[in-house]
């Protein structure tokens, strides 16, 4: 039996409530985690908001919010001895996990395209009131369903960069590789929180020639040079769409990017990013995950610039193991730590979530 808090999320815009709760055993297949740290990710704010549906996910309420998370292996299920990489697992062992459970049956499952699974479930959707309680990542525990893919954390890798492995990191990084983003390519990024820096430094770990930041915000954009930026574009400063499109392409000898990511989470920045795309440029679309909102744009420009506009939801999860290796070769040549500083005890969730709504934090962790 295993007891332990989750901070509860009843509705939209309403304070989180600390409850405990129990777990009465862990089945065969499952793996039972004591959460370290999870990270306060755009999605998780905008599930707080209401403006993404988990109820339209097949999520219930109350639930556990929170997924870009690290920990260790409190228990494991029978039939349970090694991770996705097949190294040996034990209690104790320090882990980190895709947040969303394919079912390896189902038709996409088997074309290798386990982000449409058609029983695809993931933490943040699951009844906080019915067993097993711990279904997301703001509570002491969380639970593995059986057959979840997960992995090690190397030694010299610490939480505060684990945590955003299996979400930020491995969404960009999925994402531009199916961009097939290569060695001396210009790379635009429309936004420079984790989810932005991520793909700047990424990017250029991928070999492209210029990488290009935009944001609004002074402490992101000096975060973007840090980890690679060849150019950053602030939005107070350069306050008009066609002027900013001007800018990419004096820096790209009038062509326009190669691949333009847009992670703000804002329709308008779309229309914008495509006028920054030189011709066969590819838009990685990752941050619009809000349903219902529009935008307009002129598709001619797709037509004659034979350009392509590539959605990424999720990421397949051997990508995961990647993350890991990127972290492990590249945290001491880029200030990655910088995107865990601020902490918050789980009894202070509510003033994490404020703080991460104002900005004033460029990146709020719960540690348990």
């Amino acid at each position: 039996m295993f007891t332990g808090r989750i901070a509860r999320f009843d509705a939209p815009n309403q304070p989180f409530t600390l409850t405990d709760a129990t777990l009465d055993e862990v089945r065969p297949g499952e793996i039972l985690i004591k959460v370290i740290r999870t990270n306060i990710c755009g999605s998780d704010l905008h599930a707080w908001h209401g403006a993404f549906n988990t109820k339209g996910l097949g999520g219930q309420l109350p639930t556990v919010l929170g997924h870009e998370m690290v920990g260790k292996i409190a228990a494991l299920g029978d039939g349970v001895s090694a991770d996705s990489d097949s190294r040996p697992l034990q209690e104790g062992t320090r882990v980190v996990f895709p947040y969303f459970f394919s079912c390896h049956r189902c038709h996409y499952c088997l074309r290798g395209q386990r982000t449409a699974c058609e029983q695809l479930s993931m933490a943040m959707l699951g009844n906080a009131e019915q067993p097993p309680h711990f279904v997301g990542g703001y509570g002491d525990y969380f639970l593995l369903p059986a057959g979840a893919t997960l992995y090690q954390v190397p030694d010299s890798v610490p939480d505060e960069l684990a945590s955003g492995a299996n979400c930020a990191l491995s969404q960009v990084m999925y994402g531009l590789e199916r961009a097939n983003q290569t060695f001396g390519e210009t790379v635009v990024v429309q936004g420079a929180g984790a989810l932005g820096l991520y793909a700047v430094a990424v990017a250029k770990a991928r070999g492209a020639r210029t990488v290009i930041a935009i944001d609004g915000v002074a402490e992101r954009l000096e975060l973007a040079t840090a980890f690679g930026a060849d150019h950053v574009i602030d939005l107070t400063d350069v306050t008009e769409a066609k002027d900013r499109a001007k800018r990419v392409r004096s820096w790209t000898s009038g062509r326009g990017a190669d691949v333009v990511v847009e992670v703000v989470g804002i329709p308008a920045a779309i229309d914008e990013g495509l006028k920054m795309l030189a011709m066969h440029g590819r838009y990685v679309e990752i941050g619009n995950i809000n349903i219902g909102r529009t935008f307009d744009f002129d598709p001619s420009r797709f037509v004659f610039g034979n350009k392509t506009m590539i959605g990424v939801s999720l990421y397949e999860p051997d990508v995961l193991s990647r993350a890991l290796a990127f972290l492990e070769e590249w945290q001491h040549k880029i200030p990655l730590s910088r995107l865990g500083a601020a902490t918050y005890p789980l009894d202070q969730i509510n003033d994490a979530f404020a703080a991460a709504e104002s900005k004033r934090d460029v990146r709020a962790s719960i540690v348990m």
